[in-house]
């Protein structure tokens, strides 16, 4: 079920200070939008949020199981994840990114243009990078478009068709 999906909110950079607490590089509204959820999948191990607080590249959080700088290192690149249906509800015209990935591209004229790999931000907008399907014997290949209403409106019924319960 495309709900159950996991979602990268952070990943961990590295250790702050020698209690075990991490720096975190956020993919979300900010520090406050992790306290919504009491644990973290890091890999293979869960991690239960203790506090979370502004850093200065991201955020900084203490988890129950990080007990030193040891501890916090060890950690540096896991990305903390949490499931798509844990994930709060959305208003009328709003997307996660991770709905979109997987969805099929179509031009004006209905001509299949391979589907969606990922949504970036540069800071202009989001952006959907698109693969085409292989030819024969090559590699497929990638390109980049911008996403405005138009372009999320006929996915929108494939997103919620997805998620109804």
């Amino acid at each position: 079920m495309a709900s159950d999906r996991t979602v990268t909110l952070a990943a961990i950079i590295g250790a702050h200070g020698v209690t075990g607490e991490v720096r975190l590089k956020l993919f979300g509204d900010g520090p406050e939008s992790l306290r919504a959820y009491k644990t973290f999948q890091a890999g293979d191990r869960p991690l239960t949020l203790k506090s979370v607080r502004a850093g200065s590249n991201g955020a900084v959080a203490r988890f129950a199981e990080i007990a030193s700088r040891n501890d916090a290192e060890s950690l540096r690149g896991q990305e903390l994840t949490v499931p798509r249906s844990a994930l709060p509800p959305l208003a009328e015209g709003e997307y996660y990114h991770v709905d979109l990935i997987g969805l099929p591209c179509v031009s004006d004229a209905g001509e299949a243009l391979g589907h969606i790999v990922t949504v970036e931000n540069f800071g202009a907008g989001d952006i959907l990078e698109i693969e085409r399907p292989a030819e024969p014997g090559a590699k497929p290949k990638r390109f980049m478009v911008p996403i405005h209403a138009a372009t999320i409106e006929d996915a929108r019924a494939v997103i919620d068709a997805a998620f109804v319960e």
